[in-house]
This record gives structure tokens, C-alpha cells and sequence, in this order.
């Protein structure tokens, strides 16, 4: 149950950042006694896997405040948040060790589960961001942009430190960020149909 809500933590983490739960992974498994993640997952933690999820991070930590750009980025991610999101679930739950060497190992012992588990949790999150966003931009004049992806940005640290951290606050976050989705899409469809002559 725990793995489980580490790697749920993560992947929903990767829907809002892609970069953010891939960095702090390596740097939690590089600089943290008593955190280690599976051998086929240590390469997360490697001098150019830190590098390069970090200059990404920063990245797209810019880009996501700048109206119009967020939205750009939103569409370039959807394919990127995802895989992250699988890539972590599996890393963070330690439920898959992959060997690159023997690919067949993947689906004969059913270790890709963990990773399609991790890409629909990351997709959804990352699903909900990209349809909110834009209405937002268009609502304030892209104005809540910045405000909006710091909230992102501190929501994924938030749900990537606790998921490997304290696994059930992670839970608690996960089921809040699923309440406020749930909430802001239903009030957003109230919204479409008020504003339907007739309906």
C-alpha cells in the first residue's frame, strides 16, 4: 500500500512538473542516507541525469509563468509529463527494476504495470493542468499565469517530497488534488452552460 502511494505521489507530481519529481528523486537517492532507489532506477541519480532534469526543471519552471508559452509548453508536455510519471511510479514504488540489457523481462513479469500505472496518473493531472490553464490565461488576461504555476510547481514539490517522505501525507495531498480537480471542472461546465442562452 505504501509503494503504492510513493509511486501514485510521483507520478501525479510529473502531471504538474514533468522535471520536478525526476530531479529531486536523483538528488534525494545521491545525497540522502537511508534512500536508495532499485538498481535498474540509480541511473536517475547520475551526474548527467541531475544535470539535465535540472536544467529542464528550471526550464520549464520559466516557461510555464509566461502566458501563451504555458500553453505551448502545456501541449509540448503532454507526451513528456506522462512518461515521467511512469518513470517515477516505477522508480518511487521500487515495484520494477529494469534491466535495459533484457527487455522481455518487462512484460514477463508484468513490470510494466507500475509504469502504465504511473503515465494514466501523470496524464489525467497533466489532462486537468492543460484544460484549466488556458481558461484561466483567457478569464485574467493571462495574469494568474505566474501565480498559477507557482502553485503547480509547489503542489509537485509538495507531492513528490511527501511521497517519499511520508507516503500517506501524500495520500491525503493526492485526494485533496482530486477533490479540487473534481471541484473546478464541475464548476467549470456550470459555468459553459450558464452561459448558453437557453440552457
Amino acid at each position: 500500500m505504501l509503494e503504492f502511494l510513493v509511486g501514485s505521489g510521483l507520478a501525479a507530481a510529473a502531471g504538474l512538473n514533468a522535471w520536478m519529481p525526476l530531479f529531486l528523486l536523483g538528488i534525494v537517492d545521491r545525497f540522502v542516507a537511508g534512500v536508495d532507489l532499485p538498481a535498474g532506477w540509480s541511473w536517475l541519480s547520475s551526474d548527467v541525469a541531475l544535470w539535465i532534469t535540472g536544467v529542464l526543471l528550471v526550464v520549464e519552471i520559466v516557461a510555464d509563468k509566461i502566458p501563451a508559452v504555458d500553453s505551448v509548453n502545456d501541449v509540448l508536455q503532454t507526451a513528456i509529463r506522462p512518461a515521467a510519471g511512469g518513470i517515477v511510479f516505477g522508480a518511487g514504488s521500487s515495484a520494477e527494476t529494469l534491466r535495459v540489457e533484457d527487455p522481455s523481462t518487462l512484460f514477463a513479469d508484468n513490470g510494466w504495470i507500475p509504469i502504465v500505472v504511473g503515465v494514466a496518473i501523470a496524464l489525467a493531472v497533466h489532462l486537468v493542468k492543460a484544460t484549466v490553464r488556458p481558461v484561466a490565461n483567457a478569464a485574467t488576461l493571462g495574469l494568474a499565469a505566474p501565480a498559477l504555476s507557482t502553485a503547480e510547481d509547489v503542489s509537485s514539490l509538495a507531492l513528490a517530497a511527501s511521497a517519499i517522505f511520508a507516503p500517506v501525507i501524500a495520500g491525503v495531498l493526492l485526494i485533496g488534488l482530486v477533490v479540487g480537480a473534481v471541484l473546478l471542472l464541475r464548476r467549470r461546465r456550470q459555468r459553459g452552460r450558464a452561459s448558453v442562452p437557453g440552457a
